[in-house]
């Protein structure tokens, strides 16, 4: 017996059975940090390759759109709404991913799938002027549910 939900008494890997549950209001929101210089965070709107803070947010958006598709045991989810806040700080970006759903299982695997696209996107905008970026703090920050 295993506490994992996708793992089966074998051992082996399986989708969980959603079926049986009552369709719920869900949300989801998760964070990232990418941490650069100043002088990078100061140009990220005027990047060789555009507007890294646009793409990055449209990044997101897309990624958890896809997120049954990138993460192997996920569910297909009719998505409501997907949030992507993408803020300068003196040390970097900070983004915050929010998605909703009704549905019969959660929307954290999209939410974090938002946060950590649009997080590679800022890097991969800004790799060629900074080196040193560092991508930390992917992290699940709330979940609620409620009747549908």
């Amino acid at each position: 017996m295993t506490d994992l939900s996708h793992v089966d008494e074998a051992g082996s890997v399986r989708m969980v059975d959603v079926g049986g549950k009552p369709p719920v209001r869900r949300r989801a929101v998760a964070r990232a940090t990418v941490t650069m210089s100043p002088g990078t965070a100061a140009r990220l709107r005027a990047l060789p390759k555009g507007d890294a803070l646009a793409t990055a947010q449209l990044a997101g958006i897309m990624a958890a759109k896809r997120t049954s598709e990138l993460i192997p045991l996920c569910h297909p989810l009719p998505l409501s709404v997907v949030e992507v806040r993408v803020e300068v700080t003196g040390a970097g970006v900070e983004i915050e991913a929010a998605a909703e759903t009704t549905a019969q299982t959660g929307v954290e695997m999209e939410a974090l799938t938002a946060a950590a696209v649009a997080a590679l996107t800022v890097y991969d905008m800004a790799k060629a002027v900074d080196k040193e970026m560092t991508i930390t703090g992917i992290a699940l920050v709330e979940k609620t549910k409620e009747p549908a």
